[in-house]
């Protein structure tokens, strides 16, 4: 544990080499986030009255193959991104959990009392309490600590900002109350499992994965009680290429028809061949069928099956390239991947809302720039929101000028794929 005098002194001017993993090696970057913490600390010591602390950090996450394959039982490629949410905590030796996040009213989770209560679905409050069920259910020991919070990864930036918070506080009770022993994936598995329970809100295992093993991984999904997932030895900050997540705009509000038109017509092709998804039916077996089963499921419930069998196979593609250190094949495949989901897929803009096409413009200055350069693709659920693109780092200022003149200032987001992900920052 630390005090805000050994923060200051050992964070204080950037270069500490942990940072540096996280965050990278621009200096002016490196000193913001050691003073966001050495604040955090000190709101921590002034709200709770504890001298000694332990910091952390999640990462948010970012979709990079496999776009709209989960939930067909199939592959995604993902990556932890230096964007994260940080914490200052410690032990409070009572059974409660006290939470301060920046912008929002403090809330307490009483741990005498672990059941459901769906008055409290889709607050940060059941998450918390959902984790902590789940983890006495485990076996893990749990305890009352004291915490606040600064969120870096915003909501609807497409980088999962709720498994982020997720994972982070299974990081926290994993090493205030269980000497760091919980697993990576069983610190994923436990934040979906409090999501869906706790929180209401059914989701796969991609996003809290991503953020809590950290890099490049991959997961396949064929058996989704238990999900295979690899890490990547692959270094990203070698590349000589940035990371840009662009909002675009777009209202999602109106959007959970259009989601939920993606899963049910791409089983509507899997139940015409007598299977429940997608994973179970081979591109040839599917095109043979096309004639029989196209008037009763539809030709974009076809060409979205198209997709499905394009980037689950690409995923693959994608890994074997940079386990092989080809990074160029890797961005060829991105570009692929995106032109999949605008043709095929059909989730970049909707179709009864034609003058908007937010994410379409963006891809197309997108490519307007980077052409035989970098990659560019929707990012996420699509319809409306965020892009990603590999961006040359030379090529950066002309990019995010490009993106900004149409979408405003701050809009573009450059990262890079971390290599850790909900860690314990070690001092």
């Amino acid at each position: 544990m630390a005090t805000i005098d050994s923060i200051k002194q050992i964070l204080g001017s950037g270069e500490h080499p942990f940072l540096k993993e996280l965050y990278g090696n621009d200096l002016t970057v490196l000193k913001g986030k050691a003073e966001a913490y050495i604040q955090l600390s000190k709101k921590f010591q002034l709200l709770y009255k504890q001298g000694e602390m332990d910091l952390f950090s999640s990462p948010g996450r970012t979709e990079v193959g496999g776009n709209h394959t989960d939930h067909q039982h199939g592959r995604v490629l993902a990556g932890a991104v230096n964007m994260d949410n940080i914490a200052v905590a410690a032990k409070n030796n009572t059974q409660s959990i006290r939470i301060a996040s920046e912008g929002y009213p403090e809330f307490m989770v009483d741990l005498s009392d672990l059941t459901i209560d769906e008055s409290k679905f889709y607050t940060s409050e059941a998450l918390v309490k959902g984790i902590c069920a789940r983890l006495k259910e485990l076996g893990f020991k749990i305890g009352g600590f004291d915490a606040c919070i600064l969120g870096g990864v915003p909501e609807g930036s497409g980088l999962s900002s709720s498994a982020s918070f997720e994972v982070l506080i299974g990081a926290i009770i994993s090493h205030l109350f269980n000497d760091g022993k919980l697993d990576a994936v069983e610190n994923a598995k436990v934040g979906q499992w409090a999501e869906n329970n706790f929180f209401g809100k059914p989701c796969g295992l991609m996003d809290q994965t991503a953020c809590s093993v950290g890099g490049f991984i991959t997961i396949d999904f064929e058996d989704p009680s238990a999900p295979i997932v690899k890490a990547l030895n692959f270094d990203f900050m070698k590349t000589g290429f940035s990371l840009v997540i662009t909002d675009t705009g777009g209202n999602h509000a109106n959007l959970n028809d259009e989601y939920a038109s993606l899963p049910v017509e791409m089983r509507s092709v899997a139940n015409e061949l007598n299977k429940e998804v997608l994973r179970e039916v081979t591109l040839d077996q599917m095109i043979d069928a096309i004639p029989e089963i196209r008037a009763k499921v539809g030709d974009r419930a076809l060409l979205r099956a198209l997709h499905f069998q394009g980037d689950n196979q690409r995923v693959v593609d994608q890994v074997n390239d940079l386990e092989n250190n080809n990074f160029e094949a890797f961005l060829s495949k991105v570009i692929e991947s995106g032109y999949s989901s605008y043709m095929y897929n059909q989730n970049v803009f909707c179709n009864n809302e034609p003058k908007e096409q937010g994410v379409a413009l963006g891809l197309a200055l997108s490519e307007q720039v980077l052409k035989g350069k970098g990659a560019w693709r929707v990012h996420g659920g699509g319809f409306a929101g965020t892009i990603q693109a590999f961006v040359p780092n030379d090529m950066l200022e002309e990019y995010i000028k490009t993106l900004e003149h149409v979408y405003g200032k701050g809009k573009c987001h450059k990262l890079f794929i971390r290599s850790k992900g909900a860690v314990k920052v070690e001092l």
